[in-house]
């Protein structure tokens, strides 16, 4: 796992590594600018291909582009009023060198920026022109290939102004010589996270809404909704965000950054700073669930599946544990078998599903592997879990609704044993959570999607779904320890970021974003698999953050594997493959 950084641990690395005299302000500015440069041409290898007199091939394959030879190739870059904009001005003069056409624009007073940034701004202006940035000036001449956003870094705690917000959407409605705007290539790089971006809650931060009255009224609303609507969901999002050193928590979260990449500005291993040490009393760091993906090794770092082993010479099914997966009345059977299966593939020694009796014909007709055994109510429930060797059970999946399904929960959490609660197990709490959260013990995994976690928590998803002015704002990262604080067990908040929080603070994001991005598991069912795979590591004896750590990383990398046209069921199938390639 990677530890993902705050804005502020960030800086201090950065004024550790400077005071310690290893290395100076701008030669870390001309590293940034330099990776920068280098992430943009292993991201579009076109753009690397080298222009002569001033002109160049079209990196574009498009026939109608192709045919524009007297176009040179153009790069715009928005320099803000910080060390983010002198690392803007490194990147222009490197394009610059390389035969471009380089626009730079500055928001801000030249004499106010920072020691370094003023150097490199002194550097490129005997290069070429810098322009002051506002909506009027960028919005002339033809539109660029490339757009750099070097306005505003990991430092930003309040919303960018509406001028500049604007300014990006004058520079893509610049003229593009009567070809088809959208066959027309162009790429959105920021630098370090998009401007107008909370990095430490992945959030873009809003102008406050307007309360002005009179006849300005009207107007001034009319802004604030299109910076909301548009300007922040839309214009200022980036398609490739490049970072330094290590990845930020907004990184990990989904806030429009494109695909991101990490570029080394020799900072080095953090031996003399290390980043937990930054980290206020009592808090603890946002890990990010990755893996070493060129040697497909599980084991070239610390992951929490780590102790996902082969089978030992001795080993039996009964050393793997028993998971039961509760089963629904007739005609809601699918999910639990769905989260049985799930649970059996992982690794889970014997797999049970307990059945009402309305139930038994429908889930005799299609299980084999997976036993089955009749329960009716709680008083059944609680009969079959004197058998000890039930060391994990699943129940929420196609449960219902109804006032059984409160009372089977209650008799399944006064067991003690460890428990995942998914879907009815969790709305059926919706008027009174805290009558749950009384119940729920630390061998407890709770794994609400957002619609779930509202009613379970609707404080705290008012406090995460509101319009952010002022950073840090309130972020899923937040919601979810709070959750997990208040509930008293793990608390694992799906989507495609999904965040993992335990009791004690320990946090870590599951990231399915670009390389790892995998739409098509928004699909029914999806959700009973991912509870049922959190069920069976913890039969085999994971502790419940590991095992929901570990579920929700292999969840995203069975859907990988199979790709578009995914169905819950494929899931589980995929999971051989899988193990294969992470070397288990």
């Amino acid at each position: 796992m990677t530890e993902l950084l705050t804005a502020a641990q960030m800086r201090a690395i950065e004024q550790a590594a400077i005071a310690s005299g290893e290395v100076t302000g701008l030669e870390l500015m001309e590293r940034a600018g330099q990776g920068v440069v280098e992430a943009i041409f292993e991201e579009w290898p076109e753009l690397a291909e080298p222009v002569e007199a001033e002109r160049g091939a079209s990196p574009s394959r498009s026939p109608e582009y192709l045919q524009k030879d007297e176009t040179p190739r153009r790069a715009v870059v928005l320099c803000g009023p910080g060390n983010n904009g002198g690392d803007g001005f490194v990147v222009a003069r490197l394009l610059k060198a390389r035969g471009w056409k380089v626009e730079a624009f500055l928001y801000g007073d030249p004499d106010k920026l920072p020691p370094d940034a003023k150097v490199n701004y002194e550097r490129w202006r005997e290069l070429g022109e810098v322009a002051d940035l506002t909506a009027e000036a960028v919005g002339k001449g033809p539109r660029p290939v490339l757009l750099l956003d070097a306005m505003f870094g990991t430092g930003l705690s309040r919303a960018i102004p509406l001028e500049l917000a604007n300014a990006h959407h004058c520079l893509e409605m610049r003229d593009v010589g009567g070809v088809h705007r959208w066959r027309v290539p162009y790429y959105r790089v920021a630098l370090d996270c998009p401007s107008g971006l909370d990095c430490d809650s992945g959030k873009f931060l809003l102008p406050e809404a307007p309360t002005e009255t009179g006849n300005e009224e009207k107007d001034l609303e009319e802004k604030w909704s299109w910076w909301e609507n548009d300007a922040s969901r839309r214009l200022l999002r980036s398609d490739l965000t490049v970072t330094f050193h290590r990845r930020k928590i907004a990184h990990g979260l989904d806030g429009g950054l494109g695909k991101v990449v990490v570029a080394d500005i020799g900072l080095g291993k953090e031996d003399r700073h290390p980043a937990h040490l930054l980290l206020k009393q009592g808090d603890r760091g946002v890990q990010l669930l990755d893996i070493d993906r060129r040697s497909k090794k599980a084991t070239s770092i610390a992951w929490p599946g780590g102790s996902l082993k082969k089978n030992g010479n001795f080993d039996h099914k009964y050393t793997h544990g028993h998971a039961l997966v509760l089963s629904g009345g007739h005609g809601k059977t699918g999910a639990a078998r769905l989260a049985a299966r799930g649970a059996l593939r992982i690794g889970a020694g014997l797999v049970t599903v307990g059945s009402p009796r309305s139930a038994m014909f429908e889930n005799a007709a299609n299980l084999t592997a997976i036993m089955l055994r009749q329960i009716d109510g709680a008083h059944g429930v609680s009969e079959l879990l004197e058998d000890e060797r039930f060391n994990a059970v699943c129940l929420g999946p196609g449960l219902g609704r109804g006032a059984d399904t409160q009372a089977v929960v209650m008799a399944v959490l006064k067991e003690n044993r460890a428990t995942v609660l998914d879907a009815d197990a969790l709305t059926r709490f919706e008027l009174k959570p805290q009558a749950l959260f009384d119940l729920l013990h630390e061998n407890c995994v709770l794994t609400p999607h957002g619609g779930e976690f509202a009613k379970l928590f609707p404080d705290l998803a008012e406090k995460l779904n509101a319009p952010a002015t002022t950073g840090p704002a309130y972020s899923k990262v937040d919601a979810t320890r709070e959750a997990a604080k208040r509930a008293g067990c793990v608390v694992l908040f799906k989507g495609p970021d999904t965040v993992i929080a335990a009791p004690d603070g320990r946090c870590s994001v599951n990231s399915a974003h670009y390389e790892r991005s995998a739409p098509w598991l928004a699909t029914a069912g999806s959700g009973d698999v991912l509870a049922g795979f959190i069920t069976g590591l913890m039969a085999r004896g994971f502790g419940p953050m590991q095992a929901a750590e570990t579920a929700a990383y292999i969840h995203v990398e069975c859907a990988l594997e199979f790709g578009p046209g995914l169905i819950a069921e494929d899931l589980p199938e995929q999971i051989p493959a899988v193990f294969r390639k992470l070397g288990l």
